[in-house]
């Protein structure tokens, strides 16, 4: 009875720890580590019905179940150690390293069959409790020359890791190398607790699997210094550091090291602080920004250099979970102001220059971000830019006529706009977004959500924007184009004017593309059937107070989409 208690509770255990894991999961999760909480739930499974059905046949099975973890497991640990500690080793390693384990499990197989991994098995009982009675073949001395050949690699690498490699997190090595002891000395009492029945190997599976849940509720944070790493160069002017919300060290680029040498003897994890070279400079920097979001710009000079720190949220989704320093060097433009009194028109000049390409570098960071989102839809290729041209046909047709006077600079603002009109669903789940088929009405309600999510991000992005004007179109436009004329549209069921004017004018030029565009789930209509169901649309879905700038430019809209075919 006790012997079945204590492997019901270590499968019910482990099963446990498999569901923390799975609710903890991202897509940066190595799959090595997924795949390892898999088969030590199956194995731990495996042993509770081994010990629950005592004839040799089912053992027999059972144990080429178990051996699935015993052969595999010990790869799969090392590849993830290896992929922790950023360790890169040879193909022809690694793959070696599995076929052996495979060979060896494939010795498994032949139990009960030929003598190679066990001559045999009986199963007697002794007293309450089940006792397997195994002589062992060849090839089982060959599995434990191999179970000691990993923990001596598992060792090498923690102890290599902690030498030499700065940028991997003492916390993470200490886990990795917690269930080495505690595995040898499981081995070695594990024959004097098997005469009893009692297993210890399930054990050490789970503590495996406490190590690594702990490692992975870490992880997001080393991978958002990751992601961020992948969306900057390496070199160039621009080098950032990221800390967690207790200041420590997260990490930075080479840029930045080089401008702040102090970030070379930290280690992650460590707090920033304790670099006594970092105090005046990071840290104050930190700290004036926790006290006033508005002093997230600082001034920065080293040698005949300078640069400007500007400190934000660090956020993994939606959760606050540090700060960030970006240290950009703007030497030239400290030089121009020094001399301002001197060269005052040609300083002008120059800003005027400056400030021109950093609007385009703006516009075309807005697009790559609309471009990036539109990537993950499988259904919507191109429509970021089909629908920016069908709004800029509409406000030409709308500026031609005297009938609706609009600003010059709201007309340009709207153009500007409309690329960002679904940046929102970058916050939908790729599952619906890329499904290849109608969405269902749960699906669809989820959709739904990237209007006002839209306009979340859009805010974020330009909250710290001059053109007051173009941030709060650009806003409306992806808050708002989805409402109907009728107020049966989303998010706000908006109707009439209430609905602001770009969003209107934008949500004919979406639907337009929506209907004679190809979509997973229909053909492109006609321009006719288009024509007719967009006219239908006027002053139930769309303003009729339009419908003449849109008779008006649906030549050229339908000009522009034959050139597309």
């Amino acid at each position: 009875m006790h012997q079945q208690t204590y492997y019901v509770a270590i499968f019910l255990f482990s099963f446990l720890l498999t569901l923390l894991y799975v609710f903890h999961w991202h897509k940066q999760f190595q799959v090595h580590m997924t795949v390892m909480f898999i088969v030590i739930s199956i194995v731990n499974l495996a042993y509770l019905l081994m010990y629950a059905n005592h004839t040799p046949e089912a053992s027999i099975s059972l144990l080429k179940i178990i051996y699935i973890g015993g052969c595999f497991l010990p790869w799969l640990i090392t590849m993830c150690e290896l992929s922790l500690c950023r360790i890169q080793v040879p193909r022809p390693l690694w793959m070696g390293a599995l076929l052996v384990s495979a060979g060896v499990y494939l010795s498994v197989l032949t139990i009960g069959y030929a003598p190679l991994f066990y001559k045999s098995l009986t199963i007697v009982r002794v007293g309450d409790a089940w006792i397997q009675q195994r002589e062992y073949g060849p090839f089982h001395t060959l599995h434990y020359v191999c179970l000691a050949l990993y923990m001596i690699a598992d060792i090498a690498i923690v102890l290599y890791t902690y030498l030499n490699k700065k940028q991997v997190s003492r916390k993470v090595l200490l886990l990795l190398f917690i269930p080495i002891p505690v595995t040898i000395a499981a081995y070695a009492v594990s024959h004097r607790l098997m005469q009893l029945g009692y297993e210890l190997t399930p054990c050490t599976y789970v503590l495996a699997q406490i190590v690594y849940l702990l490692i992975a509720r870490r992880i997001g944070y080393y991978n958002v210094g990751e992601m961020v790493v992948e969306s900057m160069v390496e070199s160039g002017d621009t080098g950032f550091i990221t800390v967690d919300n207790k200041g420590r060290y997260l990490g930075s680029n080479e840029t930045a090291k080089d401008i702040l040498p102090g970030l070379r003897q930290l280690t992650v994890d460590q707090p920033i602080s304790e670099e006594v070279t970092l105090r005046d400079t990071v840290c104050s920097w930190l700290e004036g920004f926790q006290r006033d979001p508005g002093m997230g710009k600082q001034v920065y000079e080293r040698d005949d250099r300078c640069y400007i720190a500007t400190v934000n949220h660090l956020f993994d989704g939606r959760k606050q979970c540090g700060y960030q320093v970006f240290l950009q060097d703007d030497t030239q433009n400290q030089k121009y102001i020094h001399l301002l009194d001197q060269y005052n028109a040609d300083l002008q000049a120059e800003v005027a220059v400056k400030t021109e390409h950093i609007v385009v570098m703006h516009d075309k960071l807005i697009l790559g971000m609309a471009a990036m989102v539109e990537s993950r839809d499988n259904s919507t290729g191109g429509h970021i830019r089909r629908t920016s041209q069908g709004v800029r046909i509409l406000i030409d047709a709308i500026q031609k006529s005297s009938a609706l006077q609009l600003p010059e600079e709201f007309c340009r603002n709207i153009i500007k706009a409309a690329p960002m009109h679904d940046l929102g669903k970058i916050a939908v789940d790729d599952a619906i977004l890329r499904k290849p088929g109608r969405f269902t009405p749960e699906e669809f309600e989820k959709m739904k959500a990237h209007a006002a999510e839209g306009a979340r991000i859009v805010h974020e992005i330009l909250s710290g924007t001059d053109d007051e004007s173009f941030r709060r179109i650009a806003e409306n436009v992806a808050h708002y184009h989805h409402e109907r004329m009728d107020g049966s549209g989303y998010p706000d069921g908006l109707k009439g004017d209430a609905i602001p004017l770009e969003a209107r004018i934008m949500a004919i030029a979406d639907v337009y593309d929506a209907l004679v565009s190809k979509r997973v789930y229909k053909d492109a209509f006609s321009f006719e059937k288009a024509d007719q169901i967009i006219l239908e649309g006027m002053g139930t879905q769309f303003d009729p107070r339009l419908e003449p700038f849109y008779r008006a430019a649906r030549p050229m809209l339908e000009a522009f989409y034959a050139s597309e075919d």
